[in-house]
């Protein structure tokens, strides 16, 4: 069995993730769980333009409205719950682009933070 990684909650997505739907948040946070167990959820597919799978998107419908939840695996450290958010565009599937940009912002805070986390472990263990 793979060790569970931690889950690192960047800017307001957990305060966001907690006011979707119960059965929403039931959904993603069992996404969440299989990714902290290096599973992937059938239903979380990679965020177009973020370099491959390292960045995942999980959309639940509920009634006629989609919320999304995006996080990347593709860290050292943890996974990182990058955003969550109800889309609200009436129209299209694209992610909306100030949504792209909080993520492309608290993707780089993530980075920040797993650099500053291997450093820190290196530093414990004598690792150079």
């Amino acid at each position: 069995m793979a060790e569970e990684r931690e889950l690192i909650w960047i800017g307001t997505s957990l305060e966001d993730l907690r006011r979707f739907p119960e059965e929403v948040k039931d959904v993603m946070g069992y996404a969440l769980y299989l990714a902290q167990r290096a599973e992937k959820h059938t239903d979380a597919k990679p965020l177009r333009g973020f370099g491959g799978a390292g960045v995942l998107e999980m959309v639940e419908r509920h009634h006629t409205d989609a919320f999304r939840a995006v996080y990347t695996t593709r860290l050292a450290t943890a996974v990182f719950v990058l955003h969550a958010f109800q889309k609200k565009a009436k129209q299209g599937v694209a992610t909306p682009q100030r949504d792209l940009a909080v993520i492309r912002r608290r993707l780089a805070e993530a980075e920040g933070i797993d650099a500053e986390r291997t450093q820190r472990k290196g530093e414990h263990t004598g690792d150079d």
